[in-house]
């Protein structure tokens, strides 16, 4: 992290996190608010990143056998209806189409909130055979859900996302599948965003609607917040049962197969602001940037700059790396800022005393570390410097997740340490819907996960003295 602000109409992160927040979602340009209230417009440079972060998953999507469609934006109500968990869990949140042109439609039409119930409509008519399971799908759309509190990224209106429905014959491979895509999402925030996770399962109250399980990867932000990476949830046949989704088994008699759905949103966006800015504006992990490294001459006036700028441009390009110059009449100060403010991994500077030295030097945004590098070792070098920005923000990151995790005994003391640290909070829990309202009332905190790494703190539930039946993870949530 620079040690002087350079960018003075970021609010600082100690004064306003949330401000600081907006102001380099605006102020980097990745989003701008939409004439519709609770609406954003994902700007250019914040596209980029949303389809850096599209390709990589959607290979390991790929390298699973899944495959993308795409559905119709409109539900049906009645259909929407049909599974009852679903349509009660989202009905405050659903957006409705009551006129086509001038006509009133003789049925309401939602905007999908998420898509399970077109997905088994479909199903219910093309599914014959178990020669045909699995079915693997995956989606990439944007969905509907009227929050009534927004923030860029975080919570929209109108959101972009991934949400994988699969169908399988036995429960086992559907359970497998859930597992399957929760670590594929922990090992992305992990591997490519740089930031560690806590796996786990939700409560029964925090479960997806009509789920049997509902699987999360919970991360923690800069400000000690919790935040949702992703969640992958197991149905059992429960929806194929209200859908009427069926198939000839192997024993040659009607069955119902397993259902899965899986997502995560353009909230990893948020979640790479929240886990790596500081207050000269985004920090970006190498494998989302838009531009890895941004080539910005020196004394750029003088004979042959430019030109040895470029050709270090075009080595890099030549390379594979998503590479930039700057040839532009702004000074340096204000080339530097800018490309820290849009969370440039790498500046590669390079000027006359430079040229002579057959050098360059590059520039971690990370921490702001200098090295001189040989124009011999240009490109090894290159790839050697974004490695270890991703290593610098997962280690900053790891320790900010596991120095704000503190164990506690009663509610009080986790109220108590939550006020004074924020963090994950983890105490022993008896399983109780009662204890877990019990601490949303007295501490503040909603339950995060039951994490699948267990410890053993006490015998009795840190809420009410019982016998307690796993340790739970509390924290306050984006």
């Amino acid at each position: 992290m620079a040690k002087e602000k350079k960018v003075e109409q970021i609010t600082d992160m100690e004064q306003d996190f949330a401000q600081w927040y907006t102001d380099i979602c605006r102020k980097a340009e990745l989003v701008e608010y939409a004439s519709v209230k609770g609406f954003t417009i994902l700007r250019p440079y914040g596209y980029a990143i949303w389809e850096n972060m599209q390709r990589i998953l959607d290979g390991e999507f790929k390298k699973t056998g899944h495959q993308n469609v795409a559905m119709p934006v409109l539900i049906p109500e009645s259909l929407l209806k049909k599974e009852g968990e679903l349509v009660n869990g989202f009905a405050p949140e659903v957006a409705w189409v009551t006129m086509g042109g001038s006509e009133q439609l003789e049925e309401r039409l939602a905007f999908r909130p998420t898509s399970e119930t077109m997905f088994c409509d479909h199903w219910s008519r093309v599914l014959h055979s178990y020669r045909e399971l699995p079915m693997l799908y995956n989606q990439w759309c944007s969905v509907i859900r009227w929050e009534k509190t927004t923030r860029p990224f975080l919570r929209s209106r109108e959101f972009w996302w991934q949400e994988g429905h699969t169908l399988h014959e036995t429960a086992e491979e559907a359970q497998a599948e859930t597992e399957q895509q929760l670590n594929c999402y922990a090992d992305f925030y992990e591997k490519v965003l740089a930031i560690p996770v806590v796996r786990g399962r939700k409560t029964e109250k925090e479960k997806f609607a009509g789920a049997e399980a509902t699987y999360t990867v919970e991360c923690m932000m800069k400000d000690h917040k919790a935040l949702q990476g992703g969640t992958s949830h197991y149905f059992g046949d429960k929806f194929s049962r209200a859908y009427d989704v069926t198939f000839t088994g192997r024993d040659n008699k009607l069955q119902y197969p397993f259902q899965t759905s899986w997502g995560a949103t353009t909230r990893m966006i948020g979640a790479v602001i929240m886990a790596h800015g500081d207050n000269n504006g985004l920090v970006l992990p190498p494998q989302i940037a838009p531009i890895q490294l941004v080539v910005v001459p020196v004394a750029q006036h003088k004979p042959g700059v430019i030109e040895g700028a470029q050709a270090l441009r075009d080595r890099l390009a030549a390379a594979g790396y998503r590479v930039s110059i700057d040839t532009s009449d702004n000074s340096m100060g204000w080339k530097c800022a800018q490309y820290e403010m849009k969370g440039v991994p790498l500046r590669v500077e390079m000027g006359p005393r430079d040229m002579e030295n057959g050098q360059c030097v590059m520039v971690r945004r990370d921490n702001g570390e200098k090295t001189f590098v040989k124009l011999e070792e240009l490109e090894q070098k290159a790839g050697e410097l974004l490695q270890a920005v991703h290593d610098g923000l997962f280690e900053k990151a790891r320790i900010n997740l596991e120095e704000h995790i503190y164990p506690a005994f009663s509610v009080e003391e986790a109220k108590k340490l939550q006020e004074e640290h924020g963090g994950f909070i983890k105490t022993m829990w008896c399983g109780d819907l009662e204890c877990e309202l019990a601490m949303k009332e007295k501490a503040g905190m909603s339950s995060r996960c039951i994490p699948f790494q267990q410890e053993h703190l006490a015998d009795t539930c840190a809420c009410c003295g019982k016998p307690a039946k796993t340790m739970i993870y509390w924290g306050v949530a984006y």
